[in-house]
């Protein structure tokens, strides 16, 4: 069974993103900092890339918690991720 978890902890998040390849990134909106994500594999058009200072300054400053995923349901290395809002 495959479970997922939830951390504030910025060292645990960019450890997580650097073992799979992950790069901090953003989607620009009208408002501030944008919407977070994690970039993998190829550059997606729509995401700037942006340093790991900026990617916590905007994590902490909308109260952001990072769910994430270590194993898929077959025991493999999975990349689901979600940024949702602190308890």
């Amino acid at each position: 069974m495959s479970s997922s978890e939830t951390t504030t902890d910025h060292k645990k998040i960019r450890k997580w993103a650097e073992e799979r390849a992950g790069r901090p990134a953003a989607i620009r909106t009208r408002g501030k900092g944008g919407v977070l994500r994690i970039d993998f594999g190829e550059k997606e058009e729509e995401f700037d890339e942006i340093d790991w200072d900026e990617f916590f300054k905007i994590f902490d400053e909308n109260k952001l918690a990072f769910l994430y995923q270590d194993k898929t349901k077959d025991g493999k290395t999975s990349r689901f991720n979600k940024f949702v809002e602190r308890d």
